[in-house]
């Protein structure tokens, strides 16, 4: 397959951060050893992808585009019993939503199932793999140790017609699942576990989702991935750091073959997160069990989860920038992340007021019957955003933590007898709180100054504090789904003893507030859109929205550090 050509005045200007991989790319360029890139993103479809395959994408995706390649999307479906079409299209949804294209480059393993076959069987003509009638229980104890050597198979030394015969009763059904296997012949007394004649093909018969029942066997990953990259062209077969051990496995597959290239294996280190685990097992878990509401829970490090959530691709894209390539290992802060995700909102997210836990305000000098409407910015980061109307009049809903009686030193909002100002509206002073029975107030009672409008004054005086707010006879109630991390501990790698990761779900993760009162014009939103609930944070309208019924949730707070606050 032939690789695309490279124009290099054009890579070099694209090219913004340089790291050991772009090193090693363009060193191949100079030399002349490729004349263009070719990279791939093969994701098992066993699972929904998450905030590290993110990176990988952007990274494959990413140097393709820079140095005018293309990266292949191939799917490694050599498990059927853990596939599913649902996460293949997944896998392809996150892709696109990121903004990535293979374009006509789609591939599966299972595009190469025969091929894999015949390579398998050239392996055992030339006296490189054989048929291993050891359980994998018996191969682990044949396996060895990191210090002590493993044991030969007493099967390894069959002929190579015995090895044929049986390989292909293997694939014609003759053996029950588990009963043999064909391994490569390589060094049971490697340094390098994975050296040690490693299996190549299992027996499973299981339904696959796109072959059906045609194969009773199915290759591994360290076999099908090597070649799938040698079939497709791929120059730089990126992966992540703990697949580094298996680079001489995958070299030595390549040499043993008469494939039509050798593409070079490069690992660099994956991303780990702060308050988050990247397990898929444990987030299969957590689905299966309903730990979490699905694989798009928007408290999930998967991308359909930050996708419902609020997040921006802008933000993902961004935040994989900054984290860099690098070949050793270390702990990402999420907060990082929320910057990246805080930073795009910011330029983009229309503003809007809305009171999470409402006291009635009534200003007792405002006419009755008057209703204003004042001029509001939808965006002051975007002059093009336009301005939006807001009604004003004599009782108003304020934040009920935006008050109080016995206000700290430093305290910018409303306390008895100080000033502040109503966003876009007036100064006011409150003279009373009024209370129920049981002590809790229920309402203030202040007077605004008429000459005030706009934030301005006649005597020129100003104030420190300004609150948000909200009309009582214009505001629509709306539900509020506060997310925060699903877990308490920051190192999710390490679990104290005799605990699991389960007993650090953060019982805080997820509040609704039915509570908020809000602009009525958020009563006619559309699922996918998202806003600033000024000094409240960013919100998202989720999909479980209908007609006269909007769901908002939290992508992010507005506070450099993430504090979740219960809003009863």
């Amino acid at each position: 397959m032939e690789t695309p050509e490279i124009n290099k005045e054009t890579v070099s200007e694209s090219k913004v951060v340089s790291n050991f991989i772009r090193f090693i790319i363009d060193r191949d360029l100079e030399s002349g050893k490729h004349t263009g890139v070719v990279t791939r993103f093969p994701p098992e479809p066993n699972g929904y992808l998450h905030i590290g395959h993110a990176k990988s994408i952007c990274l494959n995706f990413g140097l393709a585009r820079d140095y005018k390649g293309r990266c292949h999307l191939r799917f490694d479906d050599t498990n059927p019993v853990k596939e599913d079409v649902e996460y293949v299209d997944s896998i392809m949804d996150d892709v696109r939503w990121l903004g990535f294209d293979w374009n006509e480059h789609l591939y599966y393993a299972s595009d190469y199932f025969d091929k894999l076959y015949s390579f398998a069987e050239y392996l055992i003509e030339h006296g490189k793999a054989f048929v291993c009638d050891l359980s994998f229980e018996e191969m682990r104890t044949y396996r060895g140790t990191l210090t002590v050597p493993g044991k030969n198979s007493p099967y390894r030394d069959r002929s190579v017609e015995e090895n044929l015969k049986l390989f292909r009763a293997m694939r014609d059904g003759g053996f029950p699942d588990g009963s043999c296997s064909l391994r490569a012949k390589i060094d049971m007394s490697s340094p390098n576990v994975n050296m040690r004649d490693p299996v190549i093909y299992r027996i499973k018969k299981t339904h696959h989702h796109r072959t059906g029942s045609d194969w009773q066997i199915y290759p591994m990953y360290d076999y099908t991935h090597c070649i799938s990259d040698a079939l497709e062209g791929i120059t730089h077969s990126i992966c992540t750091l703990e697949f580094e051990d298996h680079r001489p496995l995958y070299d030595w597959f390549l040499d043993q073959l008469p494939v039509p290239c050798h593409p070079q294996q490069i690992e660099f280190a994956r991303l780990n997160l702060t308050y988050t685990v990247m397990s898929k097992r444990l987030l299969l878990e957590l689905v299966t069990t309903g730990l979490v509401k699905g694989w798009d829970d928007p408290r999930m490090p998967t991308i359909a989860g930050m996708r419902r959530r609020g997040f921006t691709a802008a933000a993902i894209r961004e935040f994989a920038d900054r984290i860099g390539v690098a070949k050793a290992s270390s702990m990402v802060d999420d907060e990082l992340l929320m910057f990246c995700v805080r930073e795009d909102l910011n330029k983009s997210a229309i503003r809007a007021m809305a009171v999470l836990n409402p006291v009635k305000l009534t200003i007792t000098n405002y006419p009755e019957d008057k209703v204003e409407e004042l001029e509001a910015d939808n965006n002051p980061e975007d002059a093009s955003a336009g301005k939006r109307m807001v009604k004003f009049s004599k009782t108003l809903f304020i934040e009920r933590e935006d008050f109080s009686e016995n206000p700290p030193k430093g305290w910018f909002r409303l306390g008895l007898n100080n000033e502040v100002r109503l966003k876009h509206a007036y100064y006011i002073k409150c003279h009373e709180a009024v209370k129920d029975e049981s002590g809790e107030i229920v309402e203030l009672l202040c007077t605004y100054d008429p000459a005030s409008r706009g934030g301005g004054t006649e005597d020129g005086r100003k104030v420190k504090g300004t609150l948000h707010w909200v009309s009582a006879a214009h505001a629509v109630p709306v539900e509020l789904r506060l997310y925060d991390r699903l877990f308490t501990n920051s190192d999710m790698s390490v679990i104290e003893e005799g605990k699991s990761y389960k007993d650090y779900l953060n019982p805080e993760s997820l509040i609704i507030n039915t509570a908020c009162m809000a602009e009525a014009a958020l009563m006619n939103v559309k699922p996918g859109e998202r806003f600033q609930f000024i000094r409240q944070g960013y919100f998202h309208v989720d999909k479980d929205s209908s007609e006269g019924k909007p769901v908002f949730n939290r992508i992010i707070s507005l506070k450099d550090r993430w504090i979740a606050k219960s809003t009863k």
